[in-house]
């Protein structure tokens, strides 16, 4: 008996269906990407003027030390509460509402402590808040 050796063929890759499915995918991709960044999440980012404000409220400073300790227009708060810090605040502000709090934090003062101005200064109805900051001096020339 002889057996004839049969030429074997060389295997092919075809790639149209390959192409096809990578089409089909690229396409679902496409369609199910959405490409509006933070469509959730609505923010108006502050912006900063150099100009000096002419016409400024009355204002009620609170400092927070690097170590937790409160200071309304530089004078020492007892104790670390929100309550004792609302009173505070309420007293320094005299009833007039549209004073505005500036929160001037330490650069190591815990996140927590200037949530607690913000917090005291909305139980004692000080709806205008805002932060001091210092230029850095890279800026300058």
């Amino acid at each position: 008996m002889k057996f004839r050796h049969r030429r074997r063929e060389e295997p092919e890759i075809n790639l149209i269906p390959f192409i096809d499915v990578l089409l089909v995918i690229l396409i679902f991709l496409m369609l199910s990407t959405t490409y509006s960044r933070f469509t959730e999440l609505q923010i108006n980012l502050p912006v900063a003027d150099s100009e000096k404000l002419k016409d400024r409220p009355r204002e009620v400073i609170v400092y927070v030390s690097a170590d937790g300790h409160y200071l309304v227009n530089k004078q020492a708060v007892e104790g670390r509460s929100v309550e004792l810090l609302t009173a505070a605040l309420g007293q320094a502000a005299a009833g007039e509402a549209d004073s505005m709090v500036v929160v001037s934090a330490d650069a190591a003062a815990a996140h927590q402590m200037v949530v607690n101005v913000m917090d005291a200064a909305r139980r004692a109805g000080l709806s205008r808040l805002t932060f001091a900051a210092q230029a850095s001096a890279e800026g300058k020339p």
